[in-house]
């Protein structure tokens, strides 16, 4: 194993802005880590992996070609494996069986660093690269199997990139409570932030799965499962609250048929 300064990695994943955005988490909570690969799918890491032989591999679950647990498989032995993923607490009950590393996409700052100073002990502390992994990949792949960790379904939109200053922000639609336009721009609204894009309420209403945002005003998109209860104010109208959170959102009258059995 290399001396901490000269440690190196590679990161798998089939979504370039999530390659980009990790890497820059990286550069920012381990600038000495040297990224030598970067791989699109499954076949694309384990090829890497073996001619760069990297010390930690960051692997995407949900790769083409072969997933990262299929390539986990054939890199463990020579590097320190980090999954990634973008499934809910649930299936993440999976990964806390065995001792995976795992990062909840899209990767905060404070969890990256969390996982980077655990490798960075095991590394030090000259810990041989995860043993037993094997098992825990198996354990790991059947777990999935049966906790409903279905891929999202394909064609939705994923992932909103929102300008903040002079960096790019990956804003997962999980986040989303919903969406608010106006003549210029479209609301983006996490429980813990809000974001500007140029993106029309129209061309989001086409790309996001219709199961998990409704439309309920001409410039309003919510998340489904944030919406607690529908009320009338004094003006009549129909207002909508967010469970957990302060908002209220208007429902137009052509929309008020969404929620005649809440």
């Amino acid at each position: 194993m290399m001396n901490d300064g000269a440690l190196t990695a590679m990161i798998a994943d089939d979504e370039a802005p999530m390659r980009d955005l990790l890497r820059a988490r990286l550069a920012a909570v381990w600038p000495e880590l040297r990224i030598v690969a970067e791989a699109a799918n499954g076949v694309e890491a384990v090829a890497l992996g073996e001619q760069h032989k990297p010390d930690i591999a960051f692997l995407d679950i949900r790769m083409p070609g072969l997933n990262g647990i299929e390539a986990a498989r054939q890199l463990y032995q020579r590097s320190h494996i980090v999954f990634a993923t973008a499934y809910d607490q649930y299936a993440l009950d999976a990964f806390e069986q065995g001792a995976l590393d795992y990062l909840l996409k899209p990767v905060s700052a404070e969890r990256l660093a969390t996982t980077c100073a655990r490798l960075r002990s095991r590394i030090q502390a000259h810990s041989p690269v995860q043993p037993d992994i094997g098992q825990q990949l198996a354990k790991l792949t059947s777990l999935l199997e049966h906790k409903g960790t279905e891929k999202p379904k394909a064609g939705y939109l994923r992932w909103i990139q929102a300008q903040v200053g002079a960096s790019l922000r990956m804003v997962s639609t999980r986040e989303v409570l919903f969406f608010q336009s106006d003549e210029k721009y479209t609301r983006v609204q996490t429980a813990s932030a809000e974001f500007l894009i140029r993106k029309t309420l129209k061309e989001l209403a086409e790309e996001l799965d219709p199961d998990e945002f409704w439309r309920i005003h001409r410039s309003t998109l919510v998340r489904v499962d944030a919406i607690g209860e529908v009320a009338r104010d004094l003006r009549g109208r129909h207002m909508l609250r967010l469970r957990g959170h302060p908002f209220e959102l208007e429902v137009s009258r052509n929309h008020t048929y969404l929620f005649q059995q809440m």
